[in-house]
């Protein structure tokens, strides 16, 4: 089984490219990221009509994630234990949504960006990744033979490889101790990253910023994982970063991410 996981920066906007990647790409799986649109506008006919059932959960032109699966598509929820809410009204976002694929339990997840260091967004990131945290870790302890994928844009930086240039994130967001003890938190709780084996070094990024030409520069971020269970985890024989998928006219900025389960 193929499952990728792709921040496409609104669904509409990228349908055509969407469905002529999934073509080419041979993908069972694909949790997706940024939606930016409503359900009722979702272009659900690009998956249904290359045989995916997809699930999607969007409330507004922000956020926003989806699981679209050849393979099944069972037990969909929306968000998980305790997911914390954000803003004067505390709601809750459209940023979390997990299904059970041919006996993975999928996630695809569009973690907080966080903003600036003093921003409450900062907060409610350490708050939702805690949470997250949380969750994975009863989930694993109540089933210890859980095959679990959280895919998705983590907005974190866990390691100085993982920029172009640490100087210039200098007290930003992504990088900071808290963000990264959050997400080696999610490691601990029972997760492994299973691309990074396959993609090893510096450079190898997975977002790039449209300005300042942050791609032909090469000036990249890897923020986009796949982190799987130890009992799914011994079943990935491969992975990669779509790096071509980032080129040319209305591309993403961010890259597919794949990984490949035997």
């Amino acid at each position: 089984m193929r499952i990728a996981t792709w921040n496409v920066n609104s669904v509409r906007a990228r349908a055509e490219r969407i469905g002529a990647w999934l073509d080419r790409s041979d993908a069972d799986v694909l949790a997706i990221q940024e939606l930016k649109c409503k359900d009722s506008q979702f272009p659900e006919e690009v998956f249904s009509s290359r045989g995916y059932e997809v699930a999607f959960h969007g409330l507004n032109q922000w956020n926003g994630v989806a699981i679209a699966s050849r393979v099944g598509l069972d037990d969909v929820v929306l968000g998980f234990a305790d997911v914390p809410g954000f803003g004067d009204d505390d709601s809750v976002e459209a940023r979390a949504i997990s299904a059970t694929c041919d006996g993975v339990r999928v996630y695809s997840l569009y973690v907080p960006n966080g903003r600036e260091l003093d921003h409450p967004h900062y907060d409610y990131k350490l708050r939702w990744l805690d949470a997250l945290r949380a969750d994975v870790r009863g989930q694993l302890e109540a089933a210890e033979n859980l095959q679990l994928a959280l895919c998705g844009d983590f907005n974190v930086a866990p390691e100085d490889d993982d920029v172009w240039d640490m100087a210039e994130f200098e007290g930003k967001t992504h990088v900071s101790e808290p963000e990264r003890k959050a997400f080696r938190a999610l490691l601990d709780a029972g997760l492994t990253d299973v691309v990074r084996p396959f993609t090893p070094g510096p450079g190898t990024y997975t977002f790039w910023d449209y300005q300042q030409l942050r791609f032909p520069k090469k000036q990249g971020m890897r923020i986009d994982f796949v982190l799987a269970s130890d009992k799914l985890a011994g079943r990935v024989s491969d992975a990669s970063i779509d790096r071509n998928e980032r080129k040319g006219k209305g591309a993403s900025d961010h890259a597919p991410v794949i990984v490949d389960i035997g």
